[in-house]
């Protein structure tokens, strides 16, 4: 069978003796002209005016922001932007009047090739690009205090806008719920501060802090509150496919065009199992989410959904760009056990960026093994327990020596475009 992995996905041998179940996405046909629906629904949003009417009820326009989803995200933003900035020109919008701010959170930079995966060649050349830097103040405007007192900074550039305008896709988030909307706001264009009190070690270890899990949410309710403070005036999402083509398009109101698209996301996505596995194969869907090692956790948040207490999880993810974040590399290297370094993020004894990510990768670890399927070496995976295998087969037939001969095996090819849960 295929496994999603890079750009050229996996080839695996599974032995017919194993008790393998595969569980893959539904099929869901690309729209066919997707920038004549995407230009559709602009004209017909939900909840709102129509973005022209809503160009025409300003008094000036010096300046419109659009909000792009960074190189780690798979969303094929170059047709959403086609789309949307051919709609601009047509309300007299001239591109020297638009920044499109590339929603990094605290991931790094853009490189230029992957912002010509983003935009397009030809729509990079046309409208300047700016990468959001979450750690430089002088890009950052505050503009005050949530009630729990969490400082709110946000890049100028949008806030500064006089139309502001966010694009990207809803799917399953392992600790947001869901991706997009609000999300493109916190984490994505907001202040290291901001982003550090709402990823709080506190918020993550909440039971609502998991796939699919929305309205309970304390991150969504917080980044909810300040997306509407900072001011949205039009949101533009969709829902894309395996294949990574547009399946769904929301344009609108940031709450309505969220939960429309999240309704569509519980449909197609989420798939009921009766009982937990003893193993576990699960990826984050091929390039580019399985960039690097941090972004690798999402898989194995994929896996906790459906591995029973002691099992094992085979993570599957190319990892072609290396380990990720400094922070979280230091951490893996730290030679601490997952439930010490747990603790300690938890009782605040770590406070540093991105500590969600280890903070939810040791969560995992103390429920059960982890080996890792990808082009980084058994010295790249750190001293706190994440083992190295060569080949997904390997890794399963470790695995098999454990749990047995009879060991029930779960098999998830595609990313976060199947979450199991037990019903």
């Amino acid at each position: 069978m295929k496994f999603s992995y890079g750009k050229n996905g996996l080839d695996l041998t599974l032995d017919p003796e194993w008790d393998t179940t595969v569980i893959r996405p539904n099929k869901l046909s690309p729209i066919n002209d997707p920038i004549k629906e995407i230009r559709k629904a602009i004209n017909h949003p939900l909840n709102s005016l129509p973005l022209k009417e809503i160009i025409q009820g300003k008094d000036t326009i010096n300046n419109v922001c659009i909000v792009v989803s960074d190189a780690t995200r798979p969303v094929p933003s170059h047709i959403i932007l086609e789309a949307l900035i051919n709609e601009l020109n047509e309300y007299g919008i001239r591109d020297d009047q638009i920044i499109l701010l590339i929603a990094t959170g605290l991931h790094r930079s853009s490189r230029h090739y992957e912002l010509d995966r983003i935009i397009g060649r030809t729509l990079r050349k046309r409208i300047k690009t700016l990468d959001h830097v979450a750690t430089d103040k002088e890009t950052l405007k505050y503009i005050g205090e949530t009630a729990d007192n969490t400082p709110i900074f946000i890049n100028k550039h949008y806030y500064n806008s006089d139309v502001k305008i966010v694009t990207g896709y809803v799917e399953p988030h392992f600790f947001f719920g869901f991706s997009g909307g609000r999300k493109s706001i916190i984490p994505g264009i907001a202040g290291e501060e901001t982003i550090q009190a709402n990823h709080s070690a506190k918020n993550i270890a909440s039971q609502h802090s998991r796939f699919g899990s929305f309205e309970k949410n304390l991150m969504h309710q917080m980044a909810t509150k300040i997306s509407k403070k900072v001011g949205v005036d039009f949101v533009l999402n969709v829902c894309i496919n395996a294949e990574h083509e547009i399946v769904r398009i929301s344009a609108g109101e940031l709450e309505m065009v969220q939960q429309h698209l999240v309704r569509f996301q519980m449909q197609q996505v989420f798939k009921k199992i009766s009982e937990h596995f003893d193993i576990v194969v699960c990826g984050n869907g091929g390039y580019p989410l399985d960039l690097n090692l941090y972004q690798a956790v999402k898989s194995m948040a994929i896996g906790e959904m459906a591995v029973k207490p002691g099992g094992t999880i085979i993570s599957v993810n190319e990892c072609i760009d290396g380990i990720g974040q400094d922070n979280f590399r230091e951490l893996i290297f730290s030679g601490k056990t997952p439930k010490e370094l747990y603790n300690q993020i938890l009782n605040k004894v770590l406070i540093i960026p991105d500590q969600w990510e280890i903070q939810i990768l040791t969560r995992i670890l103390m429920k059960a093994d982890i080996f890792v399927v990808s082009e980084l070496g058994e010295k790249e995976l750190g001293n706190i327990g994440l083992k190295n295998a060569e080949t997904v087969e390997e890794a399963i037939k470790i695995a098999l020596k454990k749990h047995g001969k009879d060991a029930r095996i779960l098999i998830l090819p595609s990313g976060p475009q199947v979450i199991p849960f037990l019903k």
